[in-house]
């Protein structure tokens, strides 16, 4: 197991929704990670736009904030410079912020891995040279499980 996972939009998202595909393997993940999850503020907004019509989505999504279950520690002001490398680097992808973010957050946790369901992933590189450890459903390619 990761020492420390990073959480993307896609899991945080199929955690709460039951009707998503990917819902049963989230869960299961899940329960095998060591809390807090660790993500930043794009990633927690996607999630909540996307979980706009799923009842109390975002009520979830805030509360597991709440809880510490997980937290925000990345802050972009302090890390804006890097993320504009990365969006210019992989605008052909293209990156979303939230994968810039989690990105330079892979690059300032270094014993992390990604949890995600974004196959972009395998592409994305930490400082400059690295692949990102991710865990995902082998079926979607890379992945520790």
């Amino acid at each position: 197991m990761p020492s420390q996972v990073l959480l993307d939009t896609g899991p945080l998202v199929a955690f709460v929704n039951r009707r998503d595909r990917h819902h049963a393997w989230t869960k299961q993940t899940w329960n095998q990670v060591d809390n807090p999850l660790l993500t930043c503020e794009a990633v927690i907004t996607e999630a909540c736009f996307l979980l706009q019509s799923t009842y109390s989505g975002y009520e979830i999504v805030l509360s597991m904030i709440e809880d510490g279950i997980v937290q925000v520690p990345f802050q972009l002001n302090q890390n804006v410079s890097r993320v504009k490398d990365l969006l210019t680097r992989y605008q052909s992808v293209p990156m979303s912020l939230a994968d810039a973010c989690l990105v330079r957050m892979a690059e300032l946790y270094a014993e992390c891995s990604v949890m995600t369901l974004d196959s972009d992933f395998n592409i994305y590189r930490q400082n400059r040279d690295r692949p990102i450890a991710m865990v995902m459903p082998a079926f979607l390619g890379s992945s520790e499980y």
